[in-house]
């Protein structure tokens, strides 16, 4: 056989592994299911009312959360009660002061020839 022969066939069987393995992997959409359809409850002769899925929330355990800081809690230096910015009431900062403007070099002037 040639090269050229040997590279078809090769090829042509990488191709029918391919599909091979693909209808495999599609081979579980084909079968059929049967699925029993959904059946609405029975209605109840006492009206019923539905009721509600929900589960009822548990009690809590242990304490509550809010109330007296802990004893050993560390107190911030600024309490935001209202709706006002922490900028508003922290004093502002001193400004450094500005350094004085120092002249430049004069250029140089390069003697001409």
């Amino acid at each position: 056989m040639g090269e050229e022969t040997l590279v078809v066939v090769i090829f042509g069987t990488l191709h029918l592994v391919g599909l091979g393995l693909g209808m495999v992997l599609l081979l579980p959409l084909l079968r059929e299911e049967h699925v029993a359809p959904w059946v609405p409850p029975q209605e109840d002769d006492d009206g019923g009312g539905g009721g509600n899925d929900r589960v009822a929330p548990d009690p809590p355990r242990g304490p509550s959360s809010g109330g007296l800081p802990l004893p050993d809690a560390v107190q911030t230096r600024v309490r935001l009660r209202s709706g006002e910015r922490l900028a508003d009431r922290r004093p502002a900062r001193d400004r450094r002061p500005a350094h004085p403007a120092t002249p430049s070099p004069a250029p140089r002037r390069v003697p001409q020839r």
